[in-house]
């Protein structure tokens, strides 16, 4: 796929999230190597009147979101693929005054579930808010049927 195909489906899929629109969320880029979004800061997500800093929902938020439309930007075909599993292990607070970003990669693909990995950061990559392991169930054309699930589930692999 296109890094310019992948770039509008994750487009897309964004601005169908009312909550990201209301976030103002932003697809920052996309290619090959995963996809990166953009929380603006925003008195909306300030989580400490005081200091300014971040309300970690905001950050779940993003890092949820960003591994969510990662998975459409590596499937052949669009699929709805709803959260299962969301680890998030924050790192220091959000600086106040800046834009956050969220990187997420999709590093295997199952005809059930996808495994997403990535992290939040404001300036440097090297030094990130947070980092995020996902997974996400398929349930498109790729995905198998109730057996297939239930093949994975006693043990027969992803």
């Amino acid at each position: 796929m296109s890094e310019t195909l992948m770039y509008e489906r994750a487009q897309r899929f964004l601005t169908a999230l009312r909550h990201c629109q209301v976030l103002g969320m932003q697809v920052h880029s996309a290619d090959p190597q995963g996809l990166t979004l953009r929380l603006p800061y925003s008195q909306h997500i300030i989580g400490n009147p005081q200091t300014g800093v971040i309300h970690g929902g905001a950050i779940t938020t993003l890092m949820d979101t960003t591994c969510g439309i990662s998975t459409v930007c590596v499937l052949p075909e669009f699929e709805i693929c709803p959260t299962l599993d969301l680890r998030i292990d924050y790192m220091h607070p959000a600086e106040p005054h800046k834009d956050v970003f969220g990187f997420a990669e999709c590093y295997r693909v199952t005809p059930n579930i996808i495994f997403t990995r990535g992290y939040a950061y404001q300036d440097d990559p090297a030094q990130p808010i947070a980092h995020v392991v996902g997974a996400f169930m398929r349930m498109g054309k790729g995905a198998q049927g109730d057996k297939g699930l239930k093949h994975d589930i006693q043990g027969g692999g992803a």
